[in-house]
């Protein structure tokens, strides 16, 4: 039997960050990956594999960089965890000791079994594995009528595309009153289902699926709670995943009530030696310090990296406590984008906030022919000024301009720092420097502070 100082389960965007951050920091230790398929999948990508990408091989992700960095591989799933003996069994039989051990098994789709019919054929999810999706994108090509149930980012972005396919009749389903409700506040949620609705997807909110109706075990239906049935040649479900945590129960590993890992700061659970991240482990809510489940790449791998640093000792301190959620999509065209705290998530946290919105043009002057509108929207605390959350939407640098945004929030950036804050234009590149889009949308927090005076 085999060891290996280190041992991650998993070669997601979690699995190969935490593996090649650690094998570059400690390129002496020995570092096994396992995995279960050959082939990997970029998890965000999956989406536009049905259109824009039109291939799933285009979407293919892989450990090369920790196999560059000096790393091994297997394609041989871990099938038993003996976490005293420090063991694993895998699948073929063979067994390898460790003496680090990492969780880094993802995410995998919730199965609504409180549907009638979820368990027909033609019923299907956008699991984050090769294998099924390269089945699913040659089967819904034959299909006609697809209806997807689940109205945020996945779901969305797969009706889209789904949609821009010939001779397709799309139509999706959210029990909410807009799409995106988890991520977005109301404004920003009804703007991205508006330009949901502008594409060919027939969009149906404030629904909820009653039951998949069929004949020889074939779904061939949805009942809506409005009472509209719609024809399904298939069905997508998009309702959410949950941590990917059975081998770890199995072991002995602690759950927290949202199955996910119980993990530190650090991404080290109550056991020595062995550690959790990405979908996987548990997150802690940056803003009231209470669980969370957030499941981003971006997450995943901000996790991995300071657990790669500090696999063996702390090497590097992590100053931001808690998960804070940056998200971000393009619908129709629009880019849209948002982080930390807004309407929908302050008023759960008891979050007092004022916000401050500006739009603009993301060139100057604005009379060039490829100018296009951009707009920003702050949260802000009227105690201290300090940026709470953000949303970004309109061109292309909605996407980095809410990147901007979740490092003033971690840095603990007020909008007082923001009006001073200088920045760098050019008329082919930015809003103009009389106007930029954050700091004004700063200025008008500052304004409303103010009249509370």
């Amino acid at each position: 039997m085999k060891k290996y100082d280190v041992v991650i389960i998993g070669a997601g965007p979690a699995g190969i960050i935490t593996g090649t951050t650690a094998k570059k920091k400690h390129p002496r230790k020995s570092m096994l990956m396992l995995k279960e398929e050959e082939h990997g999948l970029v998890p965000c990508g999956i989406p536009y594999i049905f259109h824009a990408l039109g291939d799933i091989d285009k979407n293919k992700m892989g450990p090369k960089p920790f196999i560059d960095a000096g790393g091994e591989v297997r394609t041989d799933p871990a099938e038993k965890i003996e976490l005293k003996e420090k063991k694993i069994i895998l699948k073929s039989g063979d067994e390898v000791a460790f003496e680090k051990l990492v969780f880094a098994t993802g995410s995998t789709p919730i199965i609504p079994k409180f549907i009638p019919g979820y368990d027909l054929e033609n019923v299907f999810y956008i699991r984050k594995s090769y294998r099924y999706i390269q089945q699913l994108f040659h089967t819904i090509k034959k299909k006609k009528n697809i209806v997807i149930i689940g109205g945020g980012f996945i779901g969305a972005e797969v009706a889209e595309q789904l949609a821009l396919e010939p001779d397709k009749n799309i139509s999706l389903i959210e029990m909410e009153e807009a799409c995106f409700m988890r991520a977005f506040s109301p404004e920003l949620s009804k703007i991205a289902t508006g330009e949901l609705k502008k594409t060919n997807v027939n969009v149906h909110t404030s629904s909820r699926v009653t039951q998949i109706l069929g004949k020889n075990h074939t779904a061939e239906k949805v009942e809506l709670s409005t009472g509209k049935i719609i024809e399904a040649d298939a069905i997508i479900m998009a309702i959410g995943y949950h941590p990917n945590t059975a081998l770890a129960k199995e072991a002995g590993l602690e759950l927290n009530r949202m199955g996910g890992i119980i993990v530190d700061n650090y991404e080290r659970t109550p056991v020595k030696d062995v550690c959790a991240v990405g979908d996987c482990s548990q997150t802690i809510g940056f803003l009231t310090g209470t669980l969370d489940n957030i499941m981003l790449a971006s997450t995943a791998t901000a996790e991995a990296r300071v657990l790669g640093y500090n696999l063996f000792d702390i090497n590097i301190k992590k100053y931001f406590t808690g998960t804070l959620a940056v998200f971000s999509t393009e619908i129709n065209g629009l880019a849209m984008a948002g982080a930390g705290v807004n309407e929908n998530n302050a008023a759960n946290a008891y979050v007092d906030f004022v916000s401050g919105k500006f739009s603009d043009v993301d060139k100057h002057p604005g009379t060039f022919r490829d100018a296009s509108p951009i707009t920003v929207k702050l949260y802000v605390s009227p105690s201290d000024g300090s940026i709470l959350g953000g949303e970004s939407w309109g061109a292309n640098p909605a996407g980095e301009i809410i990147n901007t945004i979740s490092l003033a929030i971690q840095k603990g950036v007020s909008i007082y720092d923001l009006i001073s804050f200088q920045l760098g234009t050019h008329p082919l590149l930015t809003a103009a420097p009389t106007k930029p889009v954050l700091i004004k949308a700063a200025e008008a927090a500052l304004e409303k502070i103010q009249a509370k005076k």
